[in-house]
């Protein structure tokens, strides 16, 4: 690591810094190109095809940079961008470990921003579904098209001004997969450069391919500058009082403007891969989903695919690196976060992590919780938000373990920290970007192009009273309900405050990139397309009378995958109950434990409990979806309520 910031140190941050293999041979720098009269500093706009050529053209004339780079993907390129980072203090060095990197954000910049996030379509109806008078939806915003064009005038015009601007050709799947997508992000933020190099494929591979196939989703972000000019944090550019993040999915098009974070900036995330993907899908008849995918074997050496969808902050990366505590059990991590799925020629249902790396929570992740995560995440990653150590690491919250004897901690904004102060030394939404790759149980078919045949799908959240640790769905459409009617405990992942229990569809209440009644009947329609999954519905997180976990989760849930499976290859290990199927008693596989765990309690169902859960459900379909949701949904409550009663 010191010889890395040695080198970058020496780099020198001419208009190109790579160098000519010899006179004869033109450099892969532009230094003579132009675009609109706007100096091309690093890449070759030959390498663009005409319809990128226009994108970028039309950027440059609204944002106007002092000059542009078209990004290659390369190692001196990233060894630049990190050089700018150092220069400007967005990032500091952590020699602790290899070529790894801390940023510090605006702590106003620190989240998802949903309240701003918007879809833009002709018709309302379009996107959200129409809630009852009186009460405001939460299933998504809506952006007239006049709308639409407004925001962008009133934030874009000259917004690079001083900067440059990059162009980053990504690919969302491995590059050439029938399932996969091709996006180019703008941007002037060598952060979201250098961190969507570990998110998404990223460079000139992608540009060669675009050759082939043409189609791609425009994607333009800026952190933006102030109206009043001022930057209150010269080292994390942003403008968050005017912050939007807009969608035009019959352009597939992405607008971006305000916030340099995470969700917000790294467009090929949250943006493309699910409120663009999940319009693309449900145009070509596909499924872009808020899921992990792992794949567990089992001692005989039987292996199935299991995709999940949690909300954000939920268990999803700890769930996909599961460390198994039963023995002869494996698990092997495709992705932590989004899951494309679509049904091959033989009607079976594969899927791949359109991402490349992972963006995970940091506190909470630990040796004790997930040990694959901490093997992953300290090499080659960028940490955002997390604190710093003397001996030049991180830390945050559940890595006390970790901590060498003496060593003084800086927390996130940069001031010291001892525990005694009652504040959090990461910020609870703090996270690493790293690569996927570095997985050490990373599954051997992760990057298949043809994706990996799914066995099952989890839905699940963070619900402490009330709801079993897990029950299987009587049906596909049983299934979809259970997926619509999710609720969870709010996280740190976006802007809600207090652990208050909201409805959270799919887990992708803040993702629907259409109006989430057609995105359930588009669920339903699966069930005619192939051989759909079974559906199962988890939670790690009841607590008992006590107000303690009951379920010590992390890798005791391999137990409950265990049951998930031998339920895919057919055994009758379940019993019936109001809500689903559960584990029929001593077919859940609780043998040498090292807690006693209260069985009875774990899978009671409080009738009244669950009588409210309905009423509350109930009211949240007719108030925020009403005549949009399919009536099959309804059929499931009233069968439902109608189970319950007889508890």
């Amino acid at each position: 690591m010191p010889e890395i910031i040695e080198q970058l140190k020496e780099m020198p941050l001419g208009n190109c810094a790579l160098p000519r293999q010899n006179k004869n041979q033109q450099t892969n720098c532009g230094l003579y190109s132009h675009i609109r009269g706007t100096n091309v500093s690093f890449g070759n706009v030959s390498s663009l095809t005409p319809s990128v050529q226009a994108f970028v053209e039309e950027s440059v004339a609204l944002c106007q940079p002092d000059q542009v780079h078209i990004c290659d993907g390369s190692e001196i390129e990233n060894k630049i961008l990190i050089k700018l980072m150092l220069d400007d203090g967005t990032i500091i060095p952590l020699p602790k470990y290899e070529n790894c990197w801390l940023a510090r954000t605006n702590p106003a910049d620190v989240a998802r921003v949903e309240s701003r996030t918007f879809i833009c379509t002709e018709h309302k109806d379009d996107t959200i579904p129409t809630p009852t008078e009186g009460v405001k939806g939460t299933l998504g915003n809506w952006i007239s098209p006049s709308g639409f064009d407004q925001a962008i005038q009133e934030r874009f015009p000259g917004c690079m001004k001083g900067r440059t601007m990059y162009v980053v050709p990504f690919s969302m799947g491995p590059l050439g997969s029938a399932l996969s997508k091709i996006g180019i992000e703008i941007t002037d933020s060598p952060y979201v450069v250098a961190s969507m190099r570990i998110m998404a494929r990223m460079g000139s591979p992608v540009l060669e391919h675009l050759r082939k196939q043409g189609d791609f989703v425009r994607a333009l972000h800026s952190v933006g500058t102030p109206s009043n000019g001022v930057m209150e944090h010269p080292s994390w550019p942003c403008d968050p009082e005017r912050t939007i993040i807009l969608h035009k999915p019959a352009e597939n098009l992405i607008v971006s403007y305000g916030s340099g974070y995470g969700g917000n900036s790294l467009l090929g995330k949250k943006c493309f891969a699910l409120r663009i993907g999940s319009t693309i899908a449900k145009r070509e008849g596909w499924l872009a989903e808020h899921m992990l995918i792992l794949g567990i074997t089992n001692p005989k050496g039987e292996k199935k695919y299991i995709t999940a969808a949690f909300p954000s902050a939920c268990g999803k990366t700890n769930l996909a690196m599961l460390n198994p505590s039963l023995p002869g059990y494996k698990v092997e991590c495709v992705g932590d976060d989004i899951a494309w799925m679509k049904f091959d020629n033989d009607g079976i249902l594969r899927a791949i992590n359109p991402e490349n790396g992972f963006f995970g929570v940091a506190p909470g992740t630990s040796i004790e919780t997930n040990p694959i995560a901490m093997a992953t995440i300290f090499k080659n990653t960028i940490f955002t938000n997390v604190a710093y150590t003397s001996d030049g690491g991180v830390y945050w919250e559940g890595m006390e373990s970790s901590l060498a004897p003496n060593v003084e901690i800086t927390d996130w904004l940069g001031n010291p920290w001892t525990k005694e102060s009652g504040k959090p030394a990461a910020h609870p939404n703090s996270r690493f970007c790293t690569p996927a790759a570095q997985c050490p149980i990373i599954d051997t078919h992760w990057e298949d192009p043809k994706g990996v045949p799914i066995s099952a799908i989890l839905f699940g959240g963070r619900r402490p009273a009330g709801v079993p640790l897990i029950y299987e769905s009587r049906s596909w459409s049983h299934g979809v309900f259970v997926g619509a009617a999710m609720r969870s405990e709010s996280t740190a992942a976006a802007e809600h405050k207090g652990k208050v229990i909201m409805h959270d569809p799919f887990a992708m209440r803040p993702f629907f990139g259409y109006n989430f009644g057609h995105y359930v009947q588009h669920w339903l329609s699966m069930e005619s397309r192939g051989n759909v999954p079974k559906i199962f519905h988890v939670n790690w997180f009841r607590k008992g009378s006590n107000g303690k976990f009951i379920w010590p989760g992390y890798g005791e849930n391999s137990r409950v995958l265990e049951w998930i499976l031998r339920r895919c290859s057919g055994e009758q290990c379940y019993t019936d109950a109001a809500i689903g199927r559960v584990p029929a008693e001593g077919h859940l596989n609780l043998a040498n434990m090292k807690d006693d765990i209260d069985y009875q309690e774990l899978f009671s169902l409080p009738k009244e409990f669950w009588l409210e859960e309905v009423a509350e459900i109930r009211n949240y379909f007719d108030s925020q979806v009403g005549s949009d949701l399919p009536e099959q949904i309804y059929e499931e409550l009233k069968q439902l309520k109608e189970r319950i009663a007889q508890i």
